[in-house]
C-alpha cells in the first residue's frame, strides 16, 4: 500500500488521540506526511566522549560510567539535585531541578549508565542540567547509533506527549516502511546524472544517518527533488502559456506614444529604462501574452514605464489599469501621471474606496463606452461592477501586497487576458525570482534618473541624539523637511521603545519654530491623508510616523529620513524607508538610529546600508541573514510547492542547476509524454493536487 494511504494513527506509538494532533498542529496525517516531516538537526550518537573532551562548541555530549553520589541542595521550590558522574577518568555534575523523587527511586550509584545531554558551563567547570539516563542494555549498539534526529514540535504536541523525542520513536515504527522499496520519485537518467540516492536510502538517512556522508547524500537528493519539481512546475505553466495564450498585438507606436516622448517627457529617460520599454514592446508585439516582472528601486522611474508601456496600448486601441495597495500609493500614481500627460488628450481616472457614488457612476459608464482610457485604483479595481471595454494592458505596484486570487480577478476582464506588468520596488534575489517569479521575465531599472544624488546614509547610537538634533536643526532652517519613523505605535512592555506618539511629543518640544504631524496606521483614512498633504504642501517640516510611509506620498523636499530603533527593522524595510528621501537634487541623508548593545546580525545590517545603496545587494545580504521566509513578499505562498528541506538563501547553485535542467527536459518534451518521463508527470500531478494552482497568473 502507498505511504499516502496509510493512516498515521495505525502506527506503533500513534492511535486517534496523537493523529488529531499531529493532523492540527503539523498537517500531518499519512505516513508519507510523517516521512516528510525531516529532523532540523542531529546530534552524533556513535561515539562515547570523556569528560576532559567536553568544549563549548559541543551542543550534545554521550558519555558512559556510573554515578558515585547524589545530593540535595536547597530547600522547598528552590531545591535541587546533584550527581557526581565518573566516566573512570574524570567527573561532570548532572544536575536536576524537578522531578527529584522520581531521579532518586529509579537512578543508582555504581551501575554503569549512559548519560546524553546539553553541557552547561557554571562556576568555572561544565555541569549537565536534566541529562537522559539509559543502561546500555536499553540502547542499540553503538555503531548503529549513528546521528539523533530532532524534530520541530509545538507547544500543543509537547503537552500532549508529542516531543521531539516522542516523533523519533513514532519515526522507528515507520523504519520498516522504509526498508521496503518506496517508489522513486525522479527518473533514474536524473538519478544517474546528478549520482543522487535513491529515494528508499534517502529518507532513511535523511531520518537515521549513519554518519555525516549518508546525511549528506540524503539532503541532497531531497533538496534536488524539491527545487526540480518547482522549476519543473513553473517552467511547463510558461510553457504552455508561451503556446496557448495569444496575446494583444500592439505593434504600433501611435500619436500618444510619439507625442509624449518628444514633448511630455519631464526629463531625458535613463539607459535603463529605455532598455526595459524595448523589451515591453517586443513583448506586446509579439502576438504572445506579456508577462513581466519590473524591479527597481524607489525613485527610479518604474511609474514613467508603466505609464509609457500603457500609452502602446491606447495606440493600439485598448485601455489600461493600475492597481496600488494603498490609497495614497494610488492617488499618488494619479497625481503624477496626470501632471505627466497633461492636455496630450487621453481621460485618466482614479477608484479607491473613498470614490464617491455619483463619481463612480460616471466612471463606469465612460469605462464601458471606452471613453476612459486610463483607470488607477486600489482592489477597488477588481469589483465586478468594473467593466472596461477592451482592458489590453495591466499594471500592478507593488504586487506582493495582493493576494493572487485577487490579482487573478483583473485578468477576467476581458475576453483575452490582458498583457501583465508587474512592478516591485523590493529588490529581489535572483534565487527567489527564479522559484517565485520563474514563469514571469524579468526587467530591472538598476539606474537613478540624472541629477538624484545617493541618499549617504549614517549609524548614530543613541548618546549621539544632541548631535543628531544639531543637524537637523541646519537642514530645516536650510527649508528641508524631516522624517522621522518609529516601529511601534503604542507602548508595549514586551519591547523597551519609544514609540511614535511619545516621539511626536518630544519633536515638537525640540523644534519650537518648526511644525511637526504625526502618521500612524491607527488614524483614520482621511485623517492620515490629510497630515501627509500637510507635510507634501510644506505646511509641516517634521512627520513623525510609523511604516505607512514606506510606500507613500513623495515629497522631493523631505531630504533627511530619521529611522528609530533602526535594529527592528528588516534590511529590505531599511532600504524601503531610505527611498523616500533623495527624491530631490538636493543631497539627502538617511540616519539609523540604534541602541549601543547590538547583536552580530544586526550590526551587520547597519554596516550594509551604510556601505551601499544598491538594492539588489541589499536583497542578498537580507536573504542571507534572515532567510527567505522572513522577507516582506516572499513567503513560500508564492511558490507552486512548499521547501521542506531546501532553503533559497544557501541552495542557490543547486536552484540554477535544477532550472537549467528542467528547461533540458521539457524543450523536447513540454508535456513530459515520454516514456522515461511518465515518473515526472505523474509526480508534477499529485504534487498539484493539493494546491490551487495560480500558474497560469502572475
Amino acid at each position: 500500500m502507498p505511504l499516502a494511504d496509510i493512516d498515521i494513527k495505525f502506527i506503533p506509538g500513534v492511535g486517534p488521540k496523537k493523529a488529531d494532533l499531529l493532523a492540527k498542529e503539523l498537517n500531518i496525517r499519512t505516513v508519507e506526511d510523517m516521512v516528510r516531516h525531516y529532523p532540523y538537526r542531529y546530534v552524533d550518537r556513535s561515539r562515547f566522549y570523556y569528560v576532559h573532551e567536553i568544549s563549548e562548541n559541543m551542543p550534545f555530549i554521550q558519555l558512559k560510567g556510573q554515578i558515585l553520589q547524589f545530593n540535595k541542595i536547597g530547600e522547598g521550590r528552590s531545591q535541587r539535585l546533584s550527581a557526581i558522574f565518573t566516566d573512570g577518568k574524570d567527573t561532570i555534575e548532572l544536575v536536576w531541578f524537578q522531578g527529584i523523587r522520581f531521579i532518586l527511586d529509579k537512578y543508582k550509584t555504581g551501575i554503569t549508565y549512559v548519560v546524553f545531554g546539553k553541557p552547561s558551563f557554571f562556576n568555572g567547570k561544565y555541569n549537565i542540567p536534566h541529562p537522559e539516563i539509559d543502561l546500555p542494555s536499553q540502547l542499540p549498539p553503538l555503531e548503529q547509533m549513528g546521528f539523533q534526529p530532532f524534530y520541530n514540535t509545538t507547544e500543543k504536541m509537547k503537552s500532549g506527549f508529542l516531543n521531539s523525542k516522542a516523533i523519533q520513536k513514532i519515526m522507528q515504527g515507520i523504519l520498516p516502511f522504509l526498508q521496503e522499496k518506496i517508489p522513486e520519485t525522479l527518473p533514474n537518467y536524473v538519478l544517474k546524472k546528478f549520482a543522487l540516492m535513491n529515494l528508499t536510502d534517502a529518507l532513511t538517512n535523511i531520518h537515521f544517518p549513519k554518519n555525516n556522508y549518508a546525511l549528506n547524500k540524503a539532503r541532497q537528493r531531497l533538496k534536488f527533488e524539491e527545487l526540480f519539481y518547482i522549476q519543473l512546475s513553473i517552467l511547463q505553466q510558461t510553457k504552455w502559456r508561451e503556446q496557448n495564450l495569444k496575446g494583444f498585438l500592439m505593434s504600433k507606436v501611435g500619436y500618444y506614444f510619439r507625442s509624449f516622448y518628444h514633448d511630455f517627457l519631464p526629463f531625458e529617460l535613463t539607459n535603463a529604462q529605455k532598455r526595459v520599454l524595448k523589451e515591453i514592446h517586443a513583448d506586446v508585439s509579439s502576438g504572445k501574452q506579456m508577462n513581466r516582472l519590473l524591479q527597481g528601486d524607489v525613485g527610479s522611474g518604474k511609474t514613467l514605464v508603466a505609464l509609457m508601456a500603457i500609452l502602446l496600448a491606447v495606440d493600439n486601441g485598448f485601455q489600461g489599469c493600475i492597481m496600488a495597495p494603498t490609497e495614497i500609493l494610488a492617488s499618488q500614481h494619479f497625481e503624477t501621471i496626470s501632471t505627466l500627460i497633461g492636455d496630450i488628450g487621453i481621460k485618466v481616472a482614479l477608484l479607491t474606496g473613498s470614490t464617491r457614488t455619483k463619481e463612480r457612476e460616471d466612471l463606469h459608464a465612460a469605462l464601458q463606452s471606452g471613453n476612459l482610457n486610463i483607470l488607477i485604483g486600489t482592489h477597488a479595481l477588481i469589483e465586478d461592477v468594473v467593466q472596461f471595454k477592451n482592458l489590453g494592458m495591466v499594471v500592478i505596484d507593488e504586487q506582493h501586497r495582493f493576494g493572487v486570487e485577487q490579482r487573478s480577478k483583473l485578468w477576467k476582464k476581458n475576453t483575452q487576458p490582458p498583457h501583465v506588468l508587474v512592478m516591485t520596488a523590493t529588490p529581489i534575489p535572483r534565487t527567489l525570482a527564479m522559484t517565485l517569479y520563474g514563469d514571469l521575465s524579468v526587467s530591472v531599472i538598476d539606474e537613478l534618473p540624472p541629477g538624484r544624488k545617493p541618499v549617504q546614509t549614517y549609524h548614530y547610537y543613541e548618546n549621539k541624539r544632541q548631535a543628531l538634533n544639531g543637524f537637523l536643526y541646519k537642514q530645516l532652517k536650510a527649508g528641508r523637511q524631516v522624517y522621522v519613523v518609529y516601529p511601534l505605535i503604542e507602548e508595549s512592555e514586551k519591547m523597551d521603545l519609544q514609540n511614535a506618539t511619545e516621539g511626536f511629543e518630544y519633536f515638537k518640544a525640540s523644534f519650537p519654530d518648526f511644525k511637526v504631524s504625526l502618521v500612524h496606521g491607527k488614524l483614520k483614512a482621511a485623517e492620515k491623508d490629510k497630515q501627509m498633504q500637510l507635510f507634501a504642501s510644506g505646511q509641516t517640516h517634521i512627520m513623525v510616523a510609523t511604516t505607512v510611509i514606506e510606500v507613500g506620498v513623495d515629497v522631493p523636499n523631505a531630504s533627511v529620513m530619521v529611522i528609530e530603533n533602526a535594529e527592528r527593522f528588516g534590511l529590505s524595510q531599511l532600504h524601503q524607508l531610505r527611498g523616500r528621501v533623495g527624491r530631490g537634487a538636493a543631497q539627502s541623508y538617511c540616519i539609523l538610529l540604534t541602541d549601543y548593545k547590538l547583536a552580530t546580525e544586526t550590526r551587520k545590517r547597519m554596516e550594509t546600508l551604510t556601505r551601499t545603496n544598491d538594492g539588489f545587494e541589499i536583497a542578498e545580504a537580507d536573504l542571507q541573514l534572515r532567510g527567505p521566509g522572513d522577507i516582506d513578499g516572499t513567503q513560500q505562498s508564492g511558490m507552486p510547492f512548499e521547501l521542506k528541506l531546501a532553503d533559497l538563501a544557501k541552495d542557490g547553485k543547486m536552484l540554477e542547476i535544477a532550472r537549467n535542467y528542467a528547461i533540458e527536459v521539457l524543450t523536447p518534451d513540454p508535456k513530459l509524454e515520454k516514456p522515461e518521463n511518465h515518473i515526472l508527470r505523474s509526480q508534477l500531478k499529485k504534487l498539484k493536487t493539493n494546491a490551487v494552482n495560480w500558474g497560469l497568473i502572475s
